[in-house]
């Protein structure tokens, strides 16, 4: 396990709790590094949107479990927030909510010289995500090449 994935892993069974009790969905958590400052994101999700008291009540009380547990020497900056509507699929309960809705991939590396496929997610599992084009064309694609896959927000 990568020190990324420690820390997240660590951050979420710290926040479990939190938004369990809020009734709020804990969405993600990612650890990054941007420019020269470290973020410990946390992404959370309730029916009919999260507000900013939300995020603001969450980050109070994670902040104070990180302060305690202090398992992160990095100096970080915290971030409580929405995951938005154009958030990516990234755990199984995505996917299972987001079938028969329209979605947006792209991939790492072209396949039939597109990067880029949109349709119906119509089944995944743990190796791939069928879609079905507007063309009706079932299109499977392995996983392991997708570099994002959100749902298409039509605008």
């Amino acid at each position: 396990m990568t020190k990324r994935e420690e820390y997240e892993s660590r951050t979420e069974k710290l926040m479990l709790p939190i938004v369990e009790e809020m009734n709020f969905e804990l969405v993600d958590v990612e650890y990054v590094k941007e420019g020269g400052n470290y973020f410990l994101r946390a992404y959370i999700d309730k029916e009919g949107g999260i507000t900013i008291n939300d995020c603001e009540t969450v980050s109070r009380r994670l902040s104070d479990l990180l302060d305690e547990a202090d398992f992160i020497p990095d100096s970080y900056i915290l971030e409580v927030s929405s995951p938005g509507l154009g958030r990516p699929l990234k755990k199984d309960k995505d996917f299972a909510r987001s079938i028969g809705k329209k979605v947006e991939i792209r991939l790492f590396q072209a396949v039939n010289r597109n990067k880029e496929f949109t349709g119906v997610l119509s089944a995944y599992d743990k190796d791939s995500v069928t879609i079905t084009q507007e063309d009706s064309e079932v299109i499977i694609i392995p996983r392991s090449g997708i570099a994002l896959i959100r749902l298409a927000l039509d605008i």
